[in-house]
């Protein structure tokens, strides 16, 4: 997923939020009260800015609509997800297989929540948002959900079993909806008997703070689907843009390229990593350079959604830069790991 950079602006409590540890996107798929994604405010969007598509959030949650919504991979995406919704008023299961992820994701959110309030203090949500989240290791806490969210890691063969799953376990009136960096939407919606239910939403870490998301219209996916995405959506007071299915849709197809070209800059001996990204921040006003995107969006990610790009485009292109995969086989995955492009203290 794309992941920016936290607002100087929002003085030390926004500080505070930057240096936190950001786990890795992960897990795919028992029910208890949760009391915890880590999130990082993106600079172009202010407190001020951002209330002003937050202040209706928790009373269009109380509004007919979806009230139950499964999330599955408590990763940092899936765990942001979860974090969001529970805080616009939705009744949430947060399902993952791996008990140390969820432990992690309980803690993180519990944690965040606390930092979301020093960063927007005067935001609308529920009254108590950890009320509103419950943990699970099975799909099967699935069967009673209005909206479904998958957000496990970019791996197809997950992917298409989890699907699977949630095929088996959701019922049929109830949209799924695919949180991938690359993988389309339509390949995944053939996984199950009912592609018409099935629509991308790609979230942009840190989700609970991020104004916009990604809606992806798969070859069967129906209005009835794009509608009720919407909706939900506007539910967490957020808004969307409807793009039609592609391999990394808009933003990744975008990203990606201008990430990996930045890394075979670094591998050419053309300039520093440090040179690059002031380069690209200072000439063009990015808030963050492409090689502190790719070490908070995390080097592993990175590499798995090009390599995806490049399976269904066969544009050369995108061919991953030999720096990247270097790093990516020697753990050194970014901000999660403790290095990727620069180093970081935990």
């Amino acid at each position: 997923m794309i992941q920016l950079d936290i607002a100087s602006a929002v003085g030390q409590a926004g500080r505070l939020w930057e240096n936190q540890t950001l786990n890795g996107k992960g897990g795919t798929p028992g029910l208890e009260p949760i009391p915890g994604a880590d999130a990082r405010m993106p600079s172009e969007f202010s407190p001020a800015s951002f209330r002003s598509t937050a202040e209706g959030a928790a009373r269009k949650a109380e509004a007919p609509g979806f009230r139950h919504i499964g999330v599955v991979g408590a990763g940092v995406i899936g765990s942001g997800v979860a974090q969001l919704f529970a805080q616009t008023g939705h009744d949430v299961v947060l399902i993952d297989i791996r008990p140390d992820q969820l432990d992690r994701a309980r803690r993180d959110i519990a944690r965040n929540l606390k930092l979301y309030n020093l960063l927007q203090p005067n935001r609308q949500q529920a009254a108590d948002p950890l009320a509103h989240l419950r943990f699970s290791n099975t799909t099967t806490a699935l069967a009673e959900m209005d909206f479904v969210i998958e957000n496990i890691t970019e791996d197809w063969e997950l992917k298409r079993r989890v699907h699977l799953e949630i095929d088996d376990v959701v019922g049929a009136s109830a949209p799924v909806a695919a949180n991938t960096s690359a993988i389309p939407i339509t390949r995944i919606a053939g996984v199950g008997r009912h592609p018409e239910r099935v629509v991308g939403m790609h979230f942009m870490n840190p989700v609970p703070l991020m104004p916009m998301v990604e809606v992806i219209r798969g070859v069967h996916t129906s209005e009835h689907t794009i509608s009720a995405a919407q909706s939900l959506l506007e539910q967490a007071g957020r808004q969307s843009i409807l793009v039609n299915d592609s391999p990394g849709f808009v933003t990744n197809r975008v990203m990606m390229l201008m990430v990996n070209e930045a890394m075979f800059l670094v591998h050419e001996g053309v300039a520093s990593a440090q040179d690059v990204d002031r380069l690209l921040k200072t000439c063009f006003g990015h808030k963050m350079g492409p090689l502190e995107t790719a070490d908070l969006i995390g080097l592993d990610t990175v590499l798995k959604s090009i390599e995806v790009i490049l399976a269904e485009t066969n544009d050369d292109k995108y061919r991953p830069c030999p720096l990247l995969k270097a790093k990516v086989y020697a753990g050194m995955y970014g901000r999660k790991s403790g290095e990727g492009f620069y180093k970081y203290d935990f």
